[in-house]
């Protein structure tokens, strides 16, 4: 029966590497240099030791229409929140005229009259 060999790295080769990686060289060049089992692990340190982390950026790209489209939707979310912070408004302040005409008139004004119990 063969045992399993399990790798430790030390934090000194761990640095190592990231440093190799910050000054240009890809994730799988430092696998195969060092014979690291996968490229999630360097990627890991990366994140970890790295002052820049991790090169990898994601870029969309999109048609004209489709940039369009997606600043139309912008701004009409901002019109329909708009529109709910005025009808918020409009809701409490006819709430607090509610609540004021209930306490000069001394009638609960906010009783549904035309339920039948």
């Amino acid at each position: 029966m063969k045992k399993e060999t399990v790798r430790r790295y030390s934090l000194a080769f761990k640095q190592q590497v990231v440093r190799e990686y910050e000054a240009g060289a890809s994730i799988y060049s430092l696998r195969d240099k060092y014979g690291i089992g996968s490229h999630l692990t360097v990627q890991r340190w990366i994140e970890r030791y790295g002052r820049f982390g991790y090169r990898a950026e994601l870029v969309v790209i999109q048609t004209a229409e489709d940039q369009e489209g997606l600043k139309a939707l912008k701004r009409r979310v901002a019109e329909l929140e708009s529109a709910l912070a005025q009808s918020t408004l409009d809701n409490r302040m006819l709430e607090a005229t509610l609540t004021v005409a209930s306490e000069a008139l001394r009638l609960d004004l906010k009783k549904n009259f035309g339920k039948k119990s």
